[in-house]
This record gives structure tokens, C-alpha cells and sequence, in this order.
């Protein structure tokens, strides 16, 4: 087996800090819709957080803002100290869908983003050898159409870790995929996140696929968003970094979670779940 020394964050950076951040949106109506309400948060080089909360509270806008794609109404993000004020390549995003560029093939998928910052020639080994760490040799000529859901998300990952990010901002990124090949990508995950010590910051809806993954687990509340609950998850990983599903540890923090979501026990307009 070929040894790869792959380009890696250098340790102890990619900490971000958000400040009292509040983000509103103007409707058409001309009112303001208030996403999020002075939300503060810590988040360690390294570290893997899950972002969870009801659908529409805010997790996106909070990974949007720290991607640079949109600014915050009032508070500040930094990245190593560094306000936040733009997209840069060292914060990689993978949406829920794959977003790959139909008419490019795998292969130039991944090198996009080198050829865009004219890098290509100094790293082009490094498209080889993210396509292994993806687990998709052999597809560098097949266009996305012609990938499983599964594959297309593994080529999303290595499009977004060629550029050597400090963070990488993952929106639901498994949410389309089935129950198996979902399982599977969470393994495939961490299995990056522990080869590249890149800081992970992930929204999904799942609880048991936040126990699973992270570190501390931020509980979110309904809009407008802030922290409502830092949970650190203290099981203990296996040798795939992941945590064994049916254990009483991991169903307790489970049920705890679940609580404090508190589903079941409130009554909410439908505008709660949108």
C-alpha cells in the first residue's frame, strides 16, 4: 500500500469564534425575519461539532455566515482571531446535494478549485491523491451522472479538502442518502477527520448521526436561533472513530437530547418544521 503525505491544516488553527451574532432577513412585506438572536459559540481547532435544532431555526444561516457567503446583521465571526468577512478556500462547504458541475468529470471537479486559484501545477498530485483518500480510483473520467449518491458526496469532500481548509462546513451532507450508504459516509467522515485533523462543523437533523460524529453537540433553538445547550459527548470512540449505536451511554445522551428538543411536548405552528 502506497503511502500519501498529503497536505494537511497545520494543528492548532482553524478555531472559530462567533460573538453575539444576530442575522436578520427582510421580507417583501418589509419586516424583518430574525434568524439569529445574539448566539455566541466556541469552536476548537479540530473539533468536530454538530449543529441540531428544528428545521428553519437558523443551523444553515450559522454555517453560512462562518463560510463567508453571507454577514452577519450585527456581531462578529473570526476564524484564528481573523474576522470572517468573505468566502476564502480556507473554509471548504459541502451542501446536502453535491452540487458537482455536470459538465465537468470527477476528475475536474476536484481540480477546480486549484485551476481557479492557479495552483494547479504546484498541487496537481495532490487531485490524484484525493481521489484515493475518497475511495473513488478509477472514476476520475466518470461524470457525476454516472455516480451513486453515495460516490458523488465522497467526490463533494475531496473537491472541498483539495484546497487544504482550516474548516470544513458540512450542510446536511447526507441527508439524501439511504439508511446503508448514510451509515457508511459517517464512517467515511471521520475516518478524514481523523486522517486530516481538519476542524469539522456539521448541521444535520439527526440525532443519533450527532452522537455519533462530534465532539459537543450544540443544541440550537427554535427561531429566532441561539445556543440553547453545549453537550459534550464523552463515549468513547471504536477503532473507526465512531461510537456502538445500541450502547446505554449512547442511548441515554440520546434520550437527554431528545428532551431538551422536547418534540413531542410543544405545541407549534407549522412554520416551526419549514
Amino acid at each position: 500500500m502506497v503511502t500519501m503525505e498529503l497536505t494537511k491544516p497545520d494543528k492548532g488553527f482553524g478555531r472559530i469564534t462567533a460573538k453575539d451574532i444576530s442575522k436578520g432577513f427582510k421580507r417583501t412585506d418589509g419586516e424583518v425575519t430574525i434568524a439569529l438572536n445574539h448566539l455566541d459559540a466556541d469552536i476548537k481547532a479540530g473539533e468536530f461539532i454538530c449543529l441540531i435544532g428544528p428545521s428553519g431555526c437558523g443551523k444553515s444561516t450559522f454555517l453560512r455566515l462562518i463560510a463567508g457567503l453571507s454577514e452577519p446583521t450585527s456581531g462578529v465571526i473570526t476564524l484564528d482571531e481573523q474576522p470572517i468577512k468573505e468566502p476564502g478556500y480556507e473554509r471548504g462547504l459541502v451542501f446536502q446535494d453535491p452540487t458537482l458541475f455536470p459538465w465537468l468529470n470527477i476528475y475536474e471537479n476536484i481540480a477546480y478549485g486549484l485551476k481557479t486559484r492557479h495552483v494547479y501545477k504546484a498541487h496537481k498530485q495532490d487531485v490524484a491523491d484525493f481521489i484515493h483518500l475518497v475511495g473513488l480510483d478509477g472514476f476520475e473520467k466518470s461524470y457525476p451522472h454516472q455516480l451513486s449518491g453515495g460516490m458523488a458526496q465522497r467526490a463533494s469532500l475531496a473537491r472541498a479538502l483539495v484546497n487544504n481548509p482550516k474548516v470544513l462546513l458540512l450542510d446536511e451532507p447526507l441527508g439524501a442518502l439511504d439508511a446503508f450508504t448514510r451509515m457508511n459516509m459517517q464512517d467515511e467522515i471521520l475516518r478524514i477527520w481523523k486522517e486530516r485533523g481538519t476542524t469539522m462543523v456539521m448541521v444535520t437533523h439527526d440525532v443519533d448521526e450527532a452522537i455519533y460524529l462530534s465532539d459537543r453537540i450544540f443544541v440550537m433553538t427554535p427561531r429566532p436561533a441561539k445556543i440553547e445547550e453545549i453537550i459534550e459527548v464523552l463515549i468513547g470512540r471504536g477503532e473507526n472513530q465512531g461510537r456502538q449505536r445500541d450502547s446505554s451511554d449512547f442511548l441515554r445522551l440520546r434520550s437527554k437530547i431528545l428532551q431538551i428538543l422536547d418534540f413531542t411536548g410543544k405545541t407549534l405552528s407549522p412554520e416551526y418544521y419549514l
